[in-house]
């Protein structure tokens, strides 16, 4: 009885939860303009949607601006995970913290810090200012999801790779980078979400003539609702939700495979007890 009760309960969450969008993508598709009112199974809205210059626009920019903000923060805070690996002691506990502040500060903290910083530097708001503040909040989440991959690292294989005659560089790219691929694609998916899913960032570090999709909703929406803010609500919704579905199935891969590894290892050396390393050998690779 008290399972099915906590069955229940969770079930009235997740409805509690998606019930709203639920309705918003099956009135997406109602023929009538009306919200209370069903007029007939259409694909009406959606083909008004991409045929509407402003939002086609809005949605160039955002892929634009997800991409090349994914892209680059995804190289940078790669390079900063190196860093923050290799360093040790209260420097590393420091930057640590630093890192987690952008993910754990709210949005509308960082927003309008941005743009003060924007503004004081004289720098003219428009496709450059969000594209940096795009850049700026993605790079935390490559860092913490490039981390867990550098620990998982064998920190031999760096030196066995130059003992097998292979070059500093050779053995970043072609054993270092493979080895910690997983967690860059993932990092780097999960910028490219954050970044077409945010408002109150680009609401206030963009300017006239530079729109997301996210602002053009809330435009459109401060005007009246509009049939077609359902149709885009729910593609975006289904995107996010497809990003979402990819990083979880790779994490969930790569997990079983590090579990399934650590296991053969075990299995192969005939004891459970972990490795002896020797102390002399460091970390770093570069």
């Amino acid at each position: 009885m008290v399972k099915f009760l906590k069955r229940c309960y969770v079930y009235l969450i997740f409805a509690f939860l998606y019930m709203p969008i639920m309705v918003l993508m099956v009135y997406s598709f109602n023929d009538s303009r009306s919200r209370g009112a069903w007029g007939g199974f259409t694909f009406r809205w959606y083909v008004e949607l991409f045929q509407d210059r402003t939002i086609m626009t809005s949605l160039y920019y955002t892929l634009l601006i997800g991409i090349t903000a994914s892209l680059i923060a995804t190289v940078i805070g790669t390079i900063a995970a190196f860093a923050i690996h290799n360093s040790r002691g209260l420097k590393k506990k420091l930057v640590m913290n630093l890192t987690y502040i952008p993910v754990l500060n709210p949005d509308i903290v960082t927003a309008i810090s941005l743009m003060i910083l924007f503004v004081f530097v004289k720098l003219r708001l428009g496709f450059v200012t969000l594209l940096l503040a795009h850049i700026t909040f993605n790079i935390p989440y490559v860092i913490l999801s490039v981390l867990p991959k550098l620990r998982q690292l064998n920190k031999h294989l760096y030196e066995a790779a130059l003992d097998l005659g292979a070059t500093p560089t050779q053995a970043f790219w072609k054993v270092i980078i493979p080895e910690i691929m997983p967690g860059i694609i993932t990092g780097m998916l999960l910028a490219f979400t954050l970044s077409i899913d945010d408002f109150v960032i680009s609401f206030f570090t963009t300017g006239s003539g530079v729109s997301t999709l996210s602002i053009t909703a809330y435009s459109m929406a401060r005007r009246g609702i509009n049939p077609k803010i359902n149709a885009l609500s729910t593609i975006m919704f289904l995107l996010v939700l497809v990003l979402l579905v990819i990083v979880n199935v790779r994490q969930e891969r790569e997990q079983k495979k590090g579990m399934n590894g650590k296991n053969g290892s075990k299995k192969q050396n005939g004891s459970s007890s972990p490795e002896y390393t020797d102390p002399q050998y460091g970390s770093k690779w570069m």
